[in-house]
Order: C-alpha cells, then structure tokens, then sequence
C-alpha cells in the first residue's frame, strides 16, 4: 500500500519537557497524521492531527487552559479535509481511521470523515465514556470532537483475537489484524494513554513502518531511551507503563534499524518523511 506522512498544525513547547536533558527553547511538534492507500479498502488515515474544532472547543475556561499550555498554530491548507484534495481525494474517500488515542491532536478532524469506520482500542474510550466534564480536561479529552454517529461507525479491535507476532515485531509478541489481511497490524503501547494503539504498516515498495503515536514524542527519545522531563508524568495514565513501552521502543529500534518508527510529533523524522513523499 502506499504511505503519505503529513500533517494537520503543530503546537510548541519547552524541548526539555518532552526530552529529559533538553533545551528550554520552545520547539514545533507537528500533529501528524498518514494517508494509507490500500488496493482493496481504499484511502485510510492513522489519526487526523488538528482542526479548527479545537479553537472552538477551547474557547471557554476551564478548556481555555488546554489552548494556553499548547499553543497551536493550525492554516487552512493544513486541514485533513483540504490535504486529501492533493492526493484526489474527498473526505468521503476515507474508509478507515485507526485512531491511536482521543487526545485532541490525534481525533479533532473525525467529524469531518462523515463516511469512515473509526478503530481503536475498546478501552482507549470506554473510560472517557462515562466521564463527569469536569474531569475531561485531566485526560487531555474534548468530547465535542466525538461525532454524534461514533458509536454507529466504531469498530474497536477485538480484544479476544490477538495474533502472535514473528520475530519481525519483537519485543512486541502481540498484535491485532486491523484488516483481517495482515497489512495493517495493531499493538498497545501503554503508558502515555489509556489504550494507546500503534501500528505497524508496510508500503508498496516493502518498507515497513511503525507508528507509535505519543509513545514517545520525539524519535531522540527512542534512539536514546530518554523519557521526557517528570513533569510529563503528570498527564501520562501510567508514568511507569510508560518507560517500559519506551524501553520496548528502543529495543525494537537497536534490533530493527530497517524499519522506519515514526513519532507523531517529531518534526525531524516527520519532515524528512514528507520530503521522501515528494
């Protein structure tokens, strides 16, 4: 299948937050998201990055506070929506999003998708489900970015069919056929949310690649096996979940070098990857 990085806005931040041993200067984490162009299923996305849905559902207090602690800057030629047109491509098109987790960065462009089938991880939303809205902002959640049809068009993975992973994804041994066909595989990478889904998915020229979401937000991290700042904990569902599946991360990248791991805010490896989608 064919594979195109792009991305919808970035938001800025102190590096040393996101990397322990940083700069303090502030830097751009794009919001990243990938068109997956499959024979069979068509045009799908992993994610969907920002869009201006969340200048609208942060305009008032206490959500104003999600805008001000990540500034983001979004353009109109940055929209989901407006970059399929590149590809000929009409949001209609889109026939899947495997969405990695509900953070605003990563869901805010679903209402846009009127006709896709949404896969996650069952428990990746069941708990933001029943939340109180005083509580969503502890969870990075804006339940104005759920489309009021999710339910009707949700297809969480099926927990009880895991599929036992080669050598290829070690030391990742369990994973989940998103398609029933084997080239698009799910993995939980716990830690920084609550269900957090990354996948593996190769290209039509046999490369594999392996999305791993917030997992870790910059690829240095992986490389090195640097955690953020501990200040990060305090947003992470499990701080300490969240090292081993960095630790895993970095395992997997020493073993498999070939494979391209793709942070969804590292603008390093985003850039270089859009650069190759030229």
């Amino acid at each position: 299948m064919k594979i195109n990085i792009l991305n919808a806005g970035y938001c800025t931040a102190p590096e040393h937050i996101a990397i322990h041993g940083g700069r303090w200067k502030k830097i751009h984490f794009p919001a990243m998201f990938a068109l997956l162009q499959h024979p069979k299923f068509g045009a799908m996305l992993f994610d969907t990055g920002y869009s201006y849905r969340f200048f609208d559902e942060t305009k008032k207090f206490p959500k104003r506070f999600y805008r001000w602690m990540t500034p983001v800057t979004l353009h109109e030629e940055d929209l989901v929506v407006n970059q399929l047109t590149t590809f000929n491509l009409k949001p209609a098109d889109i026939s899947h999003v495997f969405i990695s987790h509900f953070h605003a960065d990563h869901i805010a462009a679903l209402p846009d998708l009127a006709w896709s089938r949404f896969i996650y991880m069952p428990h990746a939303f069941s708990h933001l489900r029943n939340l109180k809205p005083a509580e969503d902002m502890k969870h990075a959640y804006l339940r104005g970015l759920i489309p009021t049809d999710f339910d009707t068009r949700s297809h969480p993975v099926d927990m009880a069919k895991p599929k036992l992973l080669s050598a290829e994804y070690a030391p990742f041994k369990t994973g989940y056929d998103l398609l029933g066909d084997e080239s698009v595989i799910g993995v939980e990478l716990p830690g920084h949310a609550l269900g957090q889904m990354g996948i593996f998915a190769r290209n039509e020229h046999g490369k594999l690649f392996f999305f791993v979401a917030d997992a870790a937000w910059l690829k240095q991290s992986i490389v090195e096996n640097r955690p953020p700042h501990k200040i990060a904990n305090m947003i992470f569902a499990d701080p300490e979940e969240y090292r081993e599946t960095l630790s895993a991360l970095h395992t997997y990248h020493l073993t498999h070098p070939e494979t391209i791991v793709v942070p969804s805010h590292c603008a390093q490896t985003i850039q270089t990857l859009k650069a190759s989608n030229e």
